[in-house]
C-alpha cells in the first residue's frame, strides 16, 4: 500500500496509508481531539471528517471555534433546513444554500411568501431532524450523471447550476434522510453536534444574484453546538440592534433612504452632513500638514482613460456608463481617482528630487454594487473618500508606506476606534489570474516587499488570498461592526502596474528615466462608512467635537426666551454648535427629548439663572452639574472642542 506523509502544524510528520480519512488522522493524534473536531484544513482546503486524503498534505484540525469549523457546521445546517422545508412544503423548488459570517441561508422558489408561523414550523422541523440522528452520506457523480439525478427529482434550479459546469466535472452529492442535494464544501459526518437552532429571518434574493433572474425567498438561520452559545448570540443581536446605524441614523435625523431616489443612494440630512463636513475639513488640513497636495478631478471620463488603467477590462461591470458602453464616446462615472491623478503627474517632467509626490483628493466615487450587497451607509453606490496616491522612488517605498500607516493609526486614535481595528494583508489568488494584471514576477516581488514592510511595522495581521486589487496587493484595515462582521474601512495598495500602463517616470540622478512605485491609500476611508462606524461605536452619542448639536439651551418658559437667546449667542460666537428650544412645552418634556437626541450638554435657564448670569448645566457624562458662570462654562466647552494633536509628523510639526 502506498504511504503518504501528513505534516501537522507543529512540523511533526506522520505517515499513513493512502486513502486515510480525516477522522482516522485526527483520532491518531488524539481520541479527545477526534470527539470535538469537525474537520481539517488539508493542503489549504477544508475537508469533513469522512473525507479521504490521497497525497502528502499539510493538516490542521478545526473545531467550531475556527472559521473553517463554523463553515462545516453551518453548511450541514443548510442541508437540514432544505430537508425541513421540503417536508413541510413539498411543492417548493430548492435553489442554492450557502454559509455566511452569521450562519447560513437557503434560497427557495415558493408560491407566496413564508410567514412568521412558517419560519417557526421550519425551525421545529429542523430540531426534529436532528433528534432523528441522521448520518450524512456523500458521493461523487460525473456532470451528466449528476444532472440526470437532479432532473429526476424535479429540481430545475440545481439542474441549471450543474448544466453550466464543465462536462465531465465531478459533482458532490449529499444525502440527508430523504433529501438528495448537490454539495459544495465540507460537511459533518452526522447531525449530532447540532444542539441549538434558530431560524432568523426571511428576505428576497435573485437567482444567482442576477437582477434579471427570478426573485426567490431566502431564509437565514444559525446553529450552535451549545444552547448557551445561541443565547449569547441572540443577546448580542439584541444589543447590536440598539446600536444599528440604520436605526439610529433615522432616529437621530442623520440620514435617510428613499425608494424614489434609489437603493444605495442615501440622503444625508443636515446633522449627518455636518459631521461628514467636520471630518472632511479636519482630514484635508491634516493631510496638507503631512505633505499632501490637493487635486480636483472630473466625476467622469471617456472609456479611453479606463482602458489605459485596466479598469475597463477588470472593473467594467462595476461602473456606471452614460451611453453605449461599446461606443468610443461613452462616458463612465469614476470608480476611483487614480487615473486622473496620474494624468496630472504626466503633465510635467519630474526629477528624482521632487519625489515623493503625494496627491490627495476628497473624491466622490460611483460603483455599481449589486442590490443584495447594499446596506445602510456601509455599502452604497455613491460615496466620498479621502483618496490619495503617493508617487515614490523605490528607495522611498518602505518609509512612505510606514508614514501612510502612521497617519491612519493617528486618525483611528482620534476617532476612538484604534482598539477596534485589525490588519489584513490581501494577496492575489494565483489560481484566478483572469482577475488580476498578468505579471507573475511583479506580483511575487511586490507581495514580498509588502510583507517585509508589514513585518517591520510590528503589527499583527492576517493574510487573505483573492482580496488584492487587480493591480497590486493591499493592506486592509478592518473594523468589526456591531453584528460582529468585519468591514474594510481603509485600504493601502502597492502598485507596480499602473506606472507602466500610464508611462509614468521620473528622471533619476544619472539622467535616466525610471519607473516610480505608487501607493494607493485612503486616510479615513469612505466618509459615509466612517459615519456608520461612529454611529455604532458611540450608539449615536458622538464625542463632543463631532456632535452635530453640542449644547441645547432650554428656557423654562417663554418669559426667559430673551435670556436664552443671549446665552445661545455667546456660545455661538465662541464657535460652538448650539440650538435653543423655544417651544411652549413643559421643561421636563424638553429635557426628556433632549436626552433622546444624545446631545452632550444642555442648560436650563430661568429666573435664578437670569438674575445671576449663570446656566444650570447637565452633561451627558456627569448628569446634573448645577449652576455655572456663563464665561467659565463657555471657556470649558471651547477647550473641550479642541482636537488635541498629540503626534509627531515628519514635517516636524507637533
Amino acid at each position: 500500500m502506498e504511504r503518504i506523509k501528513i505534516i501537522l502544524p507543529d512540523g511533526v510528520v506522520r505517515e499513513y496509508d493512502k486513502g486515510v480519512s480525516v477522522y482516522d488522522v485526527t483520532r491518531d493524534i488524539s481520541e479527545g481531539l477526534a470527539r470535538v473536531a469537525l474537520g481539517a484544513v488539508v493542503n489549504g482546503d477544508t475537508k469533513g471528517m469522512q473525507e479521504i486524503i490521497n497525497e502528502d498534505s499539510t493538516f490542521r484540525v478545526v473545531k467550531f471555534e475556527d472559521k473553517e469549523g463554523k463553515a462545516i457546521f453551518w453548511h450541514t445546517s443548510a442541508h437540514i433546513m432544505a430537508l425541513a422545508v421540503k417536508r413541510l412544503f413539498p411543492e417548493v423548488n430548492l435553489a442554492i444554500g450557502s454559509v455566511n459570517e452569521d450562519g447560513f441561508y437557503y434560497d427557495f422558489d415558493k408560491k407566496g411568501s413564508f410567514n412568521k408561523e412558517d419560519l417557526t414550523e421550519i425551525e421545529e422541523e429542523m430540531k426534529r431532524i436532528v433528534k432523528e440522528g441522521h448520518d450524512l452520506k456523500r458521493y461523487e457523480l460525473k456532470q451528466q450523471e449528476a444532472l440526470m439525478k437532479i432532473e429526476s427529482l424535479g429540481e430545475s434550479y440545481k439542474a441549471e447550476f450543474i448544466n453550466d459546469l464543465q462536462k465531465g466535472e465531478l459533482i458532490s452529492i449529499c444525502v440527508l434522510g430523504e433529501l438528495t442535494d448537490i454539495c459544495i464544501g465540507a460537511q459533518l459526518i452526522d447531525v449530532k453536534p447540532i444542539k441549538a437552532i434558530k431560524v432568523m429571518q426571511v428576505a428576497g434574493a435573485y437567482w444567482r444574484g442576477n437582477e434579471n433572474n427570478k426573485m426567490l425567498t431566502r431564509i437565514y438561520g444559525i446553529t450552535f453546538p451549545k444552547p448557551k452559545d445561541l443565547n449569547d448570540y441572540l443577546n448580542m443581536i439584541e444589543e447590536a440592534e440598539k446600536r444599528n446605524h440604520v436605526k439610529l441614523g433615522r432616529e437621530l435625523g442623520l440620514f435617510m433612504q428613499s425608494e424614489v431616489v434609489g437603493q444605495g443612494l442615501p440622503l444625508i440630512k443636515p446633522k449627518g452632513t455636518l459631521i461628514i463636513k467636520l471630518l472632511q475639513r479636519w482630514i484635508e488640513d491634516l493631510e496638507t500638514e503631512w505633505g499632501y497636495r490637493q487635486t480636483m478631478t472630473p466625476y467622469m471620463s471617456k472609456s479611453a482613460l479606463y482602458k489605459i488603467s485596466g479598469h475597463w477590462d477588470h472593473y467594467r461591470e462595476g461602473m456606471f456608463h452614460i451611453g453605449d458602453p461599446d461606443s468610443e464616446d461613452v462616458l463612465s462615472l469614476r470608480p476611483m481617482t487614480c487615473p486622473f491623478q496620474f494624468t496630472i503627474y504626466n503633465d510635467d517632467q519630474h526629477s528624482y528630487r521632487e519625489l515623493p509626490i503625494r496627491y490627495s483628493e476628497t473624491s466622490t466615487l460611483f460603483r455599481n454594487e449589486s442590490s443584495g450587497e447594499m446596506h445602510g451607509l456601509t455599502r452604497i453606490r455613491q460615496f466620498t473618500i479621502s483618496e490619495a496616491h503617493l508617487i515614490v522612488r523605490p528607495d522611498q517605498l518602505e518609509e512612505e508606506f510606514k508614514g501612510v500607516v502612521e497617519l491612519q493609526q493617528y486618525i483611528m486614535k482620534v476617532l476612538g476606534i484604534e482598539d477596534d481595528i485589525t490588519y489584513r494583508f490581501s494577496k492575489r489568488d494565483p489560481k484566478n489570474k483572469d482577475k488580476y494584471i498578468d505579471n507573475d514576477e511583479a506580483w511575487d516581488e511586490t507581495e514580498q516587499q509588502m510583507k517585509k514592510i508589514l513585518d517591520s511595522l510590528s503589527i499583527e495581521y492576517s493574510e487573505a488570498e483573492g482580496e488584492a486589487a487587480f493591480y497590486g496587493p493591499k493592506l486592509d484595515i478592518q473594523c468589526r461592526n456591531v453584528w460582529g462582521k468585519e468591514d474594510t474601512i481603509i485600504t493601502n495598495q502597492i502598485d507596480f502596474s499602473l506606472p507602466e500602463r500610464f508611462d509614468m517616470y521620473y528622471v533619476d540622478k544619472d539622467g535616466r528615466k525610471k519607473r516610480p512605485y505608487i501607493i494607493h491609500r485612503t486616510s479615513i476611508g469612505c466618509y459615509e462608512r466612517t459615519l456608520a462606524t461612529l454611529i455604532e461605536k458611540y450608539s449615536g452619542a458622538f464625542p463632543f467635537w463631532l456632535a452635530p448639536i453640542q449644547i441645547k439651551v432650554l428656557p423654562i418658559s417663554d418669559r426667559f426666551n430673551e435670556y436664552a437667546e443671549n446665552i445661545s449667542g455667546v456660545l455661538k460666537e465662541s464657535g460652538l454648535r448650539v440650538e435653543t428650544d423655544y417651544r411652549p412645552e413643559k421643561i421636563n418634556y424638553k429635557i426628556r427629548e433632549t436626552r433622546l437626541e444624545k446631545i452632550p450638554y444642555f442648560v436650563v435657564v430661568g429666573q435664578k439663572e437670569e438674575n445671576e448670569n449663570t446656566v444650570a448645566v447637565t452633561s451627558r457624562e456627569n448628569g446634573n452639574e448645577g449652576p455655572w458662570d456663563l464665561d467659565m462654562f463657555t471657556k470649558r466647552l471651547v477647550n473641550e472642542n479642541y482636537i488635541k494633536y498629540n503626534y509627531h509628523k515628519k514635517t516636524g510639526i507637533k
